[in-house]
């Protein structure tokens, strides 16, 4: 099994027990050099969708899972990789206990765009859910965003 890196609606640890029923959360730590951003408002209804890019003044607080094959096939058909609305790259997630390689999806899009209102909310609270520091969680629920999903 390989760790997953989670950073946006994945990181509610209830959403994934119900997504990916073998795959247990293994911890969280952060993606530094990374910023969470959003884009690809044209192929989605709730706006732009959370993605991540190389910032090597910011850092993304993430969840860990140990993703069991068949869970990662069930993600893969819910982030649209079939569709190639996201594709899958490699990361170091820095932890309490040291860096570990991860993998996690990223936007096949270009950035830019608003999140709707719900879906960021969906984020902020999957975010808090997991255990990121209130000012985290905060800084996500100021972002700007649309009255789109609604």
């Amino acid at each position: 099994m390989e760790l997953y890196a989670a950073y946006a609606t994945n990181m509610d640890p209830s959403l994934m027990a119900e997504r990916c029923p073998h795959s247990p959360m293994r911890g969280h730590g952060w993606l530094e050099g990374w910023r969470l951003t959003f884009g690809g408002e044209d192929i989605s209804w709730e706006g732009a969708l959370a993605t991540v890019v190389e910032d090597v003044a910011e850092r993304v607080f993430v969840v860990l899972y140990e993703l069991h094959d068949l869970d990662q096939q069930v993600l893969d058909h819910w982030d649209g990789v079939h569709l190639g609305y996201f594709q899958k790259i490699r990361v170091r997630v820095q932890t309490l206990d040291g860096d570990v390689a991860a993998w996690l999806y990223v936007l096949n899009d270009y950035e830019g765009g608003l999140p709707s209102a719900r879906y960021l909310g969906i984020v902020a609270d999957a975010a808090e859910l997991a255990g990121a520091p209130a000012d985290y969680v905060a800084g996500l629920r100021a972002r700007p965003c649309t009255s789109l999903g609604a």
